[in-house]
């Protein structure tokens, strides 16, 4: 039986999502857990790897369970018994159809960024957003968050080393919204650069700085030059918060 597993956790002590020899990785706390409940190495298959400090609020990946019938609650608390030393959580389990697959089988991704603009730095959320002092022209980042929306060649705002084929992608959303001293960067596309994300918050906070104007945003997919965009924000910002699927899959 496959399930979806929708799983939260905060990125800040692990090297990522996927499974490396350098550190502890999101996906090999999860799947030795599994290991610890039927006895049998699986592997899991996340929507997206998202990088080291990168938290997640909605990331599913799927996992094939051959031994044994399991109701998804059963399965979703037996996996968070094995989680208790960890700042990762299964927060839900649905049960799908056989060619279902976490990343492939995903409609969109959405992620959030959030920026923490004021003089103080952060106590209670301190790895958790970018701390800027300066205030930013939440306008500006605004109209130039326009500029993104769409079918554009991403070359300006992909990693050098991005193993994507292509750097065409489809942005559906791209929300800049102020909520007292906070500034919520919101994406949404099918599917994301490395770094995409991140290279465009780090943009947006030049042009926030009004060290850019909105409209050099055009000027900066032309060049195709990651050199012509901002910095890579930092990873502690960043969210992934949801992926949607089709319901045809869910049994």
């Amino acid at each position: 039986m496959r399930f979806f597993l929708t799983i939260e956790y905060d990125g800040s002590e692990y090297i990522g999502w996927q499974r490396q020899n350098s550190g502890l990785s999101v996906q090999e706390v999860v799947e030795n857990s599994i290991y610890k409940i039927i006895q049998i190495n699986l592997n899991i298959y996340g929507s997206g790897r998202t990088d080291a400090g990168v938290h997640a609020t909605g990331q599913v990946a799927h996992v094939d369970i051959i031994t044994k019938e399991f109701e998804e609650i059963r399965l979703m608390d037996a996996i968070n018994a094995y989680l208790l030393d960890h700042k990762i959580k299964v927060t839900d389990v649905r049960k799908t159809i056989d060619d279902a697959h976490a990343r492939f089988s995903a409609l969109s991704r959405e992620y959030e960024y959030v920026i923490l603009n004021r003089s103080a730095p952060p106590a209670i959320e301190e790895g958790k957003v970018w701390h800027q002092r300066r205030i930013l022209n939440i306008k500006k980042m605004q109209e130039a968050a326009s500029y993104f929306v769409g079918t554009h060649d991403f070359t300006s705002f992909r990693a050098t080393q991005c193993q994507s084929k292509s750097p065409i992608k489809t942005l559906d959303e791209l929300a800049v919204v102020q909520e007292e001293n906070k500034i919520f960067i919101r994406a949404k596309a099918k599917s994301f650069l490395h770094h995409q994300v991140r290279n465009i918050v780090g943009t947006l906070q030049l042009v926030g700085s009004e060290k850019y104007k909105p409209e050099d945003i055009k000027l900066i997919f032309e060049k195709k030059d990651r050199t012509s965009a901002g910095p890579t924000a930092p990873a502690c910002g960043l969210t992934l918060v949801k992926i949607e699927f089709p319901q045809e899959i869910y049994l």
